[in-house]
């Protein structure tokens, strides 16, 4: 007795579950979260995100030399025909060397800022490496554990402040 082949699927013509992309939301926030809080402990500069991070900042730089970290990514260019391409190009040399490297994520258009609805774009997770990669290389995302510590330690002195005009 065999099974009755299942039916050709059709992406174009599937439903879209709700359920499922709540899930895939709460996914990326949660991958958002995690490495924002990374961030605030650890200065960026030291921080490695994959066990290939060396490797997979000498191919960004051979494949991408145009490639400024500093610099506000342009979400067209990246996503333009060319761009899909290269970029499809670099990410498939990680297929089975990084786990989920095409799962989507959101990532910073530009190191200087903090995560924000017009300040993301939505990338593959190999993108978002290789450029957060580049960016703590650069030292770019310093800045975030200096914010971190600097509020900590204003906010350990009003305490004290606080403790002391109480006593």
């Amino acid at each position: 007795m065999s099974a009755a082949p299942a039916p050709a699927f059709n992406a174009e013509e599937a439903d879209n579950l709700e359920d499922i992309e709540k899930q895939f939301a709460v996914k990326v926030v949660q991958h958002m979260s995690t490495y924002w809080a990374i961030l605030e402990k650890v200065r960026g500069s030291t921080l490695r995100l994959t066990k290939l991070d060396d490797e997979i900042y000498l191919h960004l730089r051979k494949d991408f030399p145009e490639f400024d970290p500093s610099k506000t990514i342009d979400e067209d260019e990246m996503k333009s025909k060319i761009g899909k391409e290269r970029w499809r190009n670099f990410m498939m040399a990680y297929e089975k060397k990084i786990d989920d490297y095409n799962f989507g994520t959101v990532m910073r258009a530009n190191p200087k800022w903090e995560y924000g609805e017009d300040e993301t774009i939505f990338v593959p997770r190999m993108q978002f490496y290789a450029i957060e990669i580049a960016r703590n290389k650069a030292g770019l995302n310093d800045w975030v554990y200096d914010n971190s510590e600097k509020g900590k330690a204003e906010a350990l002195a009003k305490a004290k402040e606080e403790s002391a005009s109480t006593s």
